[in-house]
């Protein structure tokens, strides 16, 4: 009871939020004359997820129903960590998801050795049976579809990441990667007119389809032209970026197919700055558990970020209704929680 809860939730933002370090912390903190040990400073942490956990359990329940799912991962360091008995694996990531739910915008970190993809169906088997198959948006890799039973997702990956392989050899075949450059322009220039005009799913698929479609299938035409004439050799760089792009050309183009399908995985990846500002300051988790604690907070924040909610002022009330919250998670989201607490109010203002 010594710290107030606006003194915890100050501490997750600067730790969770921007990535400064408890020791740097407790520098500063000394240099104020207000001394907080980064001993302390993990105390409080941790007794904030004792606290914190239903809601990011509800969250997790909620961004299993979204129709669309942005996965991938980022390497992270744990000191101390026992694995699953049988797993020989050495790696270990914080793997991001983002999940799209009607008007609302959620964000997950899982910090362990499991990748993207696997922790993207433990998520999955949250769904409802009886709801439509998601998108699933991520590159290329493997690892990041998840296998779970009786959800198929749709297959979504991103073209942001064939564009950047055409990009890292331009300097070598600037004709040629100008033309793929300036076609992948207008298309995301497209994309970004749908955003700009609010328009519905429908209206943007069709509108991709009307203006990106042919732009997309004379790039198509032209890249397997340059491989059946000769014209590029096919273990340059600028083939092997071509053979990128025409072996993963149906996931890459889903987006004039399905409605709703996006163009690239940016979203996750902005995501995924977070953890990556924490390892760079941080450099560590010291176990598990404190990976999990930072999974939590950064979840919280990061989809407060999402949905234009006060990430301060939510932590703040989050713990203030700690009570409340065990109760009713799924009426303490960012997004409905100011509600909550006007209809607490209210009996009180009688």
């Amino acid at each position: 009871d010594k710290y107030d809860e606006t003194a915890v939730a100050m501490i997750a933002l600067l730790k969770y939020g921007t990535g400064v370090p408890f020791q740097r912390l407790e520098r500063l903190q000394e240099h104020l004359g207000m001394p907080l040990p980064a001993a302390t400073q993990w105390d409080l942490m941790a007794g904030g997820w004792k606290l914190l956990w239903p809601v990011l359990g509800e969250l997790i329940r909620q961004a299993a129903q979204g129709s669309v799912m942005h996965n991938d991962d980022t390497s992270m360091r744990i000191l101390r960590l026992t694995r699953e008995p049988g797993d020989k694996r050495t790696g270990t990531f914080t793997s991001g998801i983002v999940s799209m739910m009607g008007a609302w915008t959620i964000a997950l970190f899982f910090t362990g050795w499991k990748h993207a993809g696997e922790n993207l169906a433990d998520v999955l088997k949250q769904r409802a049976r009886e709801l439509p198959p998601p998108i699933q948006m991520s590159d290329a890799l493997s690892r990041n579809s998840p296998k779970v039973e009786g959800v198929e997702p749709l297959q979504a990956n991103c073209l942001a990441h064939g564009r950047r392989q055409v990009v890292d050899v331009a300097d070598n075949f600037p004709e040629e990667c100008r033309y793929v450059l300036e076609t992948l322009r207008d298309v995301y220039h497209h994309d970004a007119q749908a955003r700009e005009q609010a328009m519905s799913p429908d209206e943007r698929l069709r509108f991709h389809q009307e203006h990106s479609e042919p732009l997309m299938k004379g790039l198509h035409e032209w890249m397997e032209a340059q491989l059946a004439e000769h014209k590029t050799e096919p273990n340059s760089g600028l083939g092997k970026a071509i053979s990128y792009l025409l072996n993963h050309w149906t996931k890459l183009t889903l987006f004039l197919r399905q409605t709703g399908a996006p163009i690239d995985n940016n979203l996750v990846e902005r995501a995924l700055k977070k953890a990556i500002l924490n390892r760079k300051n941080a450099l560590f988790y010291k176990t598990l558990h404190g990976a999990g604690v930072g999974d939590l907070f950064m979840s919280l924040i990061h989809t407060c970020e999402l949905n234009g909610a006060n990430p301060f002022d939510y932590l703040t009330e989050l713990l203030r209704h700690s009570a409340e919250l065990k109760q009713h998670p799924s009426e303490w989201m960012p997004w409905n929680y100011r509600d909550t607490l006007a209809r607490l109010a209210t009996p009180a203002a009688a």
